[in-house]
Parts: C-alpha cells; structure tokens; sequence
C-alpha cells in the first residue's frame, strides 16, 4: 500500500532545502490530460495497483476455481431459483456445472454449435429458469435439473411463428421474454411469465433511421415524472439507442416510443450492464450512463466514466472493437467497474474504475474472456478454467503480481523553476516482503528508470 513520497528539493543555488511530500496517485489513471498538466495526485500509469478513497493498493489476485474444461471459456451463466444457486460455463460445442471448485464433470450439454451465449433468469408460475440464445443453436431452457432445446415443435415447450436457431439475444423485461433475432432490426417477445407459446414481432425498420442490426437489449428503470418505471432499451450496431415504455406491445395504448439517441457504436455484444436501476453502455465514445447521457441536451464527454482514461479507451476500441471478450461488470464487493479489454485471446486486460472516486486503473494478467457475479463474487473464463477474481491471496494463482506506477510530474508550485532532488523516500506498507523497484522520473521522462531497493523490513516502529 503506497502513501505518498518526500523529496529533498533546492529551489535554487544558495538556498536551504525544502521537503515536500506527495500523496499517493489516489486520482487513478489519467489517459486524457497533458503529462504536463496533470493532477499531481493523478497517475501516468497505475498497473494492478487500485486506488482506493484514502492509498493505493495491490490488486487481489486470482484463483483457478474450476479447471479441466475443454475450450475457452466463453460464458458463464448464473442459475438462481428459490434459494438455489448453481454456476454453468459454456465452451467450445459444450456447458459445464462449474458451482463446486476442482476438476469439472462431465458436460451437461454438448454438440453445440457456439460457446458465446446471452442469457436471462425468468421464474414464473412453474419455476425457475434460466434462459439462453446463441443465434446458431436452439435456444437453451433450464429448468433447475435438465436443459432443454427449445424449437417451434418441441415438447413440452415450444416458441412458434419465428426460426428459433436465429435468435441471439435475451433479457426479461415487465414478465415477458424478448428475443433479438441475428441480423436484423426485429425483437420477438413471448406471452407475459411464459417460457413458450407464439413469439410476436417489434420490427424496429421504420425507426432506427441509420439501418443496421439489433445488438443488444437492456432494462432501464428511471422517474418519468409519475413514479418510477421501467424502459426497453435497444441498441443497433450503428449506435442507435431505441427505448420504448410500456406493457403490452400489440396495445397503443400501453406501449410508447420514449425516443431514438445516437450515443456512437457499441463495442461488443455484450455492451450493456445493469447498474443499479441505471444501464452502462460501452461505445466508441465511452463508457456511459445512460440516465445522465440521454436526459442532457447535448452529448458531453464528462459525463463518460471513463472520461479521465479517454484516450487509453479509444484507442483500445478502435484497435480491438473487433474482438471477442468487451464486457463490463459490476463488482460490488470490492467497489470497482472491471471493463475487459481483449487485447487478443490470453492477453486481455482490465480498465477499473473505483466506483466511489471515479479513479481508474489498469489490470494486466488476468486472461479473461467473460465474466459473470457468482454469489457475490467476481469470476472470470479462460483457456480451460472458471477463475475466481480479486482473491485475498495477492497472487495469480501461484505467480507473483507484477505491478508498475508512474505518479503525475509536480511543479512543487514553482513552474518554470530548475529543481535538483537529492533524495526519495518512498512510504510503502507490507505485510510481506516483495520486491520494490524505485526511481525518479524527471523532465516528463516515462521510461522506466526504476532499481531495485536494498531494505530490512522492521515489524514494528514508533
């Protein structure tokens, strides 16, 4: 855990020396600004190092919880139903139980076409269950002991009146089961606390007026002047973000255009998160609020969280927007925002955002191709294995973590002024005995100038 720093620092020939201490890099990350005009308690880099409300600390590591999985892990779905949990992970043409820790079973489902599943949980009247589509396979229905394909002829449960095998994305929205359909502009939707029956067309054509496809769906739940309600929110893959309200589609007098929003395109399927009764959108312009982005008159950049790494995420989304494995989740339990970068498969990386400061940080080592919140922990998917995330072990799984932290350049008040620094003494506590690597940078000079320390560490002191 990092606290701050003191120098030693002549202001000029002849007189005493001063000493100045400097905070630890608590404003996280700074991607935006001028290395020259950064806050000093910004960061020029900050890798695997999070900053929290007071110091900046290391990351927890990871812990392989599953192995023995054939294929990457490209989803993982959470079941839960009546006090019951259980975990699945989908890879390669199969679908693994993955609750317990240690080797996987056998897998549940096989001979699938696709690993890269979208899902919902829907209880009705009958059960729970979870609901999955993957625009090549029949959809998927698990009822809580067997999985079920799910087609316009099936029984017992059968979805007439739309080719099943196209359908490609789910979510539950006011008791109903939307579906988007691969490739096109059209939403399906089953009759309300069903799992079956006639699936009805919302054919978006005639309103999303720069064309494209229906990417995605998420739930919105905002003040609409008369109490809370709940919005169906679309997104094309030209970045055309549709919301409608309402109860019944076929009904136009329960069902309205809210209206149409262009907030850039998405970067990923898998573009929205749940945030509290806000929606998270990734884009080309960010990560975004949807409640701040669309009741403001113009498109500000503040109000991207990731306003203050902008230039470190654009260039990602331009470089690897192509890429399988964009994700955003919500880790509560260590209050942070993980958005996955898939560099390329086995070296993704993480941009994560201290959801109380607002201060962002970079995660590197953790190969994570999905991720999904299992009893209130965050898991990832990789070549094999179900990782649990952020472990109080600090290590990846037996390695060390290796981190790296350029603090911003300070003027120490004196722009313009020549500065000779004599000494450093940085302050960081361990309850261990890492390997500390240490320097100073002058002059807006990045590379890295660190040498290893030569310490004994004391357990106690005044």
């Amino acid at each position: 855990m990092a606290r701050g720093r003191a120098q030693s620092i002549p202001l000029v020939q002849g007189t005493a020396a001063r000493v100045a201490s400097i905070p630890a890099p608590v404003g996280g990350w700074n991607a935006r600004d001028s290395i020259a005009n950064m806050d000093p308690v910004d960061a020029v880099s900050l890798e695997n190092m999070f900053p929290s409300v007071s110091s900046v600390v290391l990351r927890g590591g990871y812990a392989n919880h599953v192995t023995g999985i054939s294929g990457q892990v490209e989803t993982l779905m959470d079941y839960s139903s009546a006090g019951s949990s259980e975990f699945y992970a989908a890879a390669g043409a199969s679908i693994y139980d993955v609750t317990a820790a240690g080797v996987v079973g056998a897998a549940v489902v096989t001979g699938l076409t696709n690993a890269r599943w979208s899902y919902t949980n829907i209880t009705t009247s009958a059960g729970g269950y979870i609901y999955a589509v993957n625009g090549a396979d029949a959809p998927l229905l698990y009822d809580g002991s067997t999985w079920l394909p799910v087609t316009g002829v099936s029984s017992p449960i059968a979805i007439t009146g739309v080719t099943t095998t196209t359908l490609d994305f789910v979510t539950l929205f006011k008791n109903r089961i939307w579906f988007i359909e691969k490739d096109t502009l059209k939403a399906w939707y089953l009759p309300t606390s069903s799992v079956g029956g006639a699936a009805n067309a919302l054919d978006l054509s005639s309103i999303a007026m720069h064309g494209g496809y229906l990417v995605a769906m998420g739930t919105w739940t905002i003040d609409a002047g008369y109490g809370m309600d709940d919005n169906l929110v679309f997104v094309t893959s030209i970045g055309e973000v549709i919301i409608y309200r309402g109860t019944d589609p076929a009904s136009a007098s329960t069902w309205a255009l809210v209206g149409v929003w262009y907030l850039g395109a998405p970067v990923g399927r898998r573009c929205l998160v749940k945030y509290g009764g806000d929606l998270l959108y990734i884009s080309y312009f960010g990560l975004v609020p949807l409640a701040s982005v669309l009741q403001s008159d113009k498109l500000d950049p503040r109000i991207a969280l990731s306003d203050k790494i902008q230039g470190a995420f654009a260039e990602a989304a331009i470089n690897y927007g192509a890429t399988f494995g964009w994700q955003v989740v919500v880790d509560n339990r260590n209050n942070a925002i993980v958005v996955n970068v898939p560099v390329s498969q086995g070296q993704q990386v993480q941009y994560v955002m201290n959801n109380i400061t607002r201060a962002w940080c970079k995660f590197t080592g953790w190969a994570a191709n999905c991720w999904e919140i299992f009893g209130n922990q965050a898991y990832f998917g990789g070549n094999g294995v179900v990782c649990k995330a952020w472990t109080d072990t600090y290590a990846d799984n037996v390695s060390d973590i290796q981190t790296n932290s350029l603090q911003a350049f300070n003027y120490f008040e004196t722009r313009g002024q020549k500065k000779i620094f004599t000494r450093g003494r940085p302050s960081i506590f361990s309850n261990g005995q890492p390997s500390i690597f240490c320097g100073i940078n002058t002059d807006f000079d990045t590379s890295d100038r660190t040498a290893a320390l030569s310490f004994s560490p004391t357990t106690a002191g005044p």
